[in-house]
């Protein structure tokens, strides 16, 4: 019931509010960023990892946290690309949840060649 509720809630919301659907390319470049040591306890498994704000192509600004590459490799103005990637796992219930990360972007050889890339373990699927 608690559910139902909270539903109703979030489509009255949607209704409301009308949220605008905003596409956008994926890619963008490095606006600022960090090394995460400590995290929630829902992200202890992937420490440390990089977060950033991404500024897209379209000129928004979007947090997300950076993957497949080195923490010294990270600079302001770094071109990045969006890939899927896990963000969380539920060890009570065994559930994976995936979302966008962003990664150093990618030349076409580099792309053919996903041995290139480093292998951290955030990168673990």
């Amino acid at each position: 019931m608690k559910e139902l509720l909270k539903y109703d809630l979030l489509m009255e919301t949607i209704r409301r509010f009308r949220p605008e659907v905003f596409p956008f390319s994926g890619r963008g470049e490095v606006y600022s960023f960090t090394v995460m040591y400590q995290a929630a306890s829902k992200f202890e498994q992937f420490l440390p990892f990089a977060m950033a704000h991404v500024k897209l192509e379209e000129g928004n600004l979007i947090t997300a946290q950076l993957t497949d590459v080195d923490f010294d490799q990270i600079y302001i103005g770094m071109p990045v690309e969006m890939v899927t990637r896990l963000l969380s796992v539920d060890g009570d219930r065994g559930l994976r949840d995936y979302g966008y990360k962003f990664r150093p972007r990618l030349t076409a050889s580099e792309k053919n060649s996903p041995e290139k890339l480093p292998q951290h373990p955030q990168n673990a699927v």
